[in-house]
């Protein structure tokens, strides 16, 4: 079983870079213009309250603009980055998860959902609520993608398919910036982590490789379910103890043994940084694994648009529209991924030779990457 797992990976970065498309880099392609929001119509009303305003000019209010409190957490885990770049814990992803990712939104009501990347393709279908008599529902958003990286961490860490969900977990989510003491409301952080992860622990997830022309085709598949036993208690009423005590799943051998195979590591402040954004979250495990591939061939890669729209774009119906989205959101990763030398082309983006986000010291004091 390992050996077809390992086949499976191999096959995964074959695809990858046979299969990659190379776009023409122009100096001239204008960034801002595709980014750049549409001015909107200001009332009359709004015009005389602004003329009415005693800020004066030159004031340290009128020369810098307005900052979310979003954006400034971004700059303030962006300069604990660069300022000590050594400070981390890390986190993995298993690889195949960064070539072919999970639903962005809720894909609703559907039998099964796919994402394809070239002739690789991952196919979801969500588990059963035998109490109802439903679906439970697809593992979609930010949560389950960071819920992966816990499950995928664990599993490097204790090379054991059963994995404690109590303080383990617990520490996880407070790295990574969820809020336990958010308690058990709609659109508490611990409710959703309960809904979402009992999407993500009962799907089922199958990988399939397709190969050949018309006179000869062979396909290649591996079908898993993510947890097929465990146990889940939780306590919403003291939301900022250890709710999920005594809490433990256990992974099917086959997905343990898919996600130690070749594991990405990454950099956990990170993920806490982009913790918002789905297709963040997906760019930068893609951009650590590009990279550390750049670096290993010295040799920058330049990927259209439309490549990585089918590879992460399923749900933007225009890929004008998804390049727009995904250039802010890899101008996200840059700003706490400094290392990452990655340019906008007609058509696509740039990698050039760039380190890995994150390098780990094996035992043996030998230095790691992606």
């Amino acid at each position: 079983m390992r050996k077809f797992i390992t086949s499976i990976l191999e096959k995964l970065t074959e695809t990858f870079k046979g299969k990659e498309y190379y776009v023409t880099i122009s100096e001239d392609d204008n960034e801002d213009n595709e980014s750049q929001p549409k001015a909107k119509k200001i009332s009359k009303k709004r015009k005389k309250k602004e003329g009415k305003s005693t800020v004066p000019i030159g004031s340290p209010e009128s020369d810098f603009p307005s900052i979310s409190p979003q954006k400034m957490k971004l700059i303030s885990i962006a300069s604990d980055i660069r300022l000590d770049p050594d400070k981390t814990n890390a986190a993995f992803m298993a690889r195949q998860l960064v070539q072919a990712t999970l639903p962005h939104k809720n894909p609703g009501n559907v039998p099964a959902w796919s994402r394809k990347n070239g002739n690789l393709t991952l196919t979801i279908r969500p588990g059963w609520d035998h109490k109802r008599s439903k679906s439970i529902g697809y593992p979609y958003g930010t949560i389950p993608r960071l819920l992966l990286f816990w499950i995928t961490t664990e599993a490097v860490r204790t090379r054991s398919r059963r994995l404690e969900l109590g303080e383990s977990l617990s520490e996880f989510m407070c790295d990574v910036g969820l809020n336990y003491s958010t308690g058990g409301g709609k659109r508490g952080d611990i409710k959703r982590l309960q809904n979402q992860m009992e999407r993500l622990l009962r799907a089922s997830i199958s990988l399939d490789i397709t190969k050949g022309d018309d006179e000869s085709t062979g396909k290649r598949w591996l079908d898993m379910q993510v947890a097929p036993e465990g146990e889940l208690w939780w306590n919403f009423k003291t939301p900022s103890q250890s709710s999920l005590f005594c809490s433990w799943i256990e992974l099917s051998d086959k997905f343990y043994d898919a996600i130690i195979s070749a594991p990405v590591p990454v950099d956990m402040r990170v993920l806490k940084a982009l913790k918002r954004s789905p297709l963040a979250l997906d760019f930068y495990a893609w951009a650590t694994y590009t990279a550390y591939q750049t670096q290993k061939s010295g040799k920058g890669r330049s990927i259209s648009w439309a490549w990585l729209h089918e590879q992460f774009g399923a749900e933007y119906g225009k890929i004008d529209e998804f390049a727009r989205n995904s250039w802010n959101a890899l101008m996200k990763v840059k700003h706490v991924y400094p290392e990452l030398n990655i340019k906008r082309i007609r058509g696509g983006v740039n990698v050039l030779p760039s380190s890995t986000s994150i390098t780990i010291k094996s035992k043996k004091n030998k230095k790691v990457s992606a």
